[in-house]
């Protein structure tokens, strides 16, 4: 795992939740594909603890203490 705090798994619970509540608002067939990328990914990210987005950004943005290491 990534070391997901659970306050960030929360955030991407709740993130994901209202994104897929707004497509389902809008309209399934309405809203456009690209809104179901984000949507899939928060929710995958909560329910795993792994986010290619923040392994992603650890990455390219390391820490100013692990890069000293």
């Amino acid at each position: 795992m990534t070391g997901m705090s659970k306050a960030q798994r929360f955030f991407f619970l709740v993130s994901g939740s209202l994104l897929w509540l707004g497509i389902g608002l809008t309209g399934f067939g309405t809203a456009h594909w690209l809104l179901y990328l984000p949507a899939g990914f928060f929710l995958f990210a909560a329910v795993t603890g792994i986010c290619p987005g923040l392994i992603l950004s650890r990455r390219l943005f390391p820490d100013r203490d692990s890069a000293a290491r």
